[in-house]
């Protein structure tokens, strides 16, 4: 029998959480434990107490910091600390298994391949979806299995190295030879880390099979701030980073969107979906070369102001 433990950051979690820890319970394979890092201990207070928490869910392990504390990878790594299972799962609370074969369908993809660091789950649109989103989680998670080694470079460019904590297992083994999440992360505390391991000679895995319900309607502004972090991060990493460019990949993304709009008739949704990209791309080259700008700026323009106070 696999032992696997969840590890999830919260912040302000609403009813949705415990619709997470229900799915996660009702599992095939059930968690050992599940960990929440807990930014701010009133915020998950005003929705539960610890004690109701615990009668509620037994295998539930609640560990709070400040918000002055929280970062991507730290965080996450100090999750994992708190574990001593042969697998471990990193979450977000806003992401829901779509069946009870999730936490199976991520573990059966280690059986007899010794060189596999990650799989990761395929995420599906939630019913609120808005077109341009949907036609992203088609265009970024497709239906088809992948295993991925660095001889895909040169195939896959930057997806290579794509990975996402918002459902991915990892081998604890594999984790702790590598060093684990790295400690300062403003973004991609999970790409840094599989792209270390494709490069270290381990592999990665894309498993459909295995699905969560996640999606966001983001504003102009908020994917002006995510991207701008998504640079900062790219920047400060060019031992996975430098070379690798996803502006053709994304570029083959717009125009699929557009023709999509047109094919679905909303070709009146065109106008602000461009609004959208070029908010994106002008937050990523800001975050690129954010060492050339005034530190007041880049506060201003990143989503995850607090990791410029250290």
């Amino acid at each position: 029998m696999y032992d696997i433990d969840v590890i999830i950051p919260t912040y302000k979690p609403n009813k949705e959480l415990f619709t997470l820890l229900d799915r996660l319970n009702e599992q095939t394979i059930k968690p050992s434990k599940i960990i929440l890092m807990n930014t701010q201990a009133q915020e998950l207070a005003k929705l539960i107490s610890g004690e109701q928490l615990t009668l509620r869910y037994p295998n539930v392990t609640v560990f709070h910091l400040s918000k002055q504390e929280f970062d991507h990878g730290r965080t996450r790594h100090e999750g994992v600390l708190f574990s001593d299972a042969e697998y471990f799962m990193c979450m977000t609370q806003d992401a829901i298994p779509a069946d009870r074969n999730l936490i199976e369908e991520l573990v059966k993809a280690f059986d007899g391949d010794d060189q596999l660091a990650v799989s990761y789950a395929r995420q599906i649109p939630r019913p609120d979806c808005n077109p341009e989103e949907l036609y992203a989680r088609k265009f970024n998670y497709s239906v088809t299995s992948i295993r991925k080694t660095l001889a895909d470079v040169e195939k896959l460019g930057i997806k290579t190295y794509f990975c996402s904590n918002v459902c991915a297992m990892y081998k604890r083994s594999i984790y702790d030879k590598l060093g684990g999440f790295i400690r300062k992360a403003i973004f991609n505390e999970d790409m840094v880390y599989a792209g270390t391991a494709i490069k270290a000679g381990y592999a990665t895995r894309y498993v459909p099979r295995a699905g969560v319900v996640h999606s966001h309607n983001y504003t102009c502004m908020q994917q002006f701030h995510r991207n701008f972090d998504i640079g900062v991060s790219q920047k400060d990493h060019p031992e996975i980073f430098e070379g690798l460019s996803n502006e053709s990949e994304g570029m083959k993304m717009v125009k699929g969107t557009i023709r999509y709009l047109q094919d679905m008739h909303k070709t009146y949704r065109i106008p602000h979906y461009i609004l959208l990209v070029g908010s994106r791309y002008v937050g990523f080259r800001l975050g690129k070369m954010y060492n050339k700008l005034p530190k007041s700026l880049v506060r201003a323009c990143s989503l995850n102001k607090e990791y410029w106070n250290n």
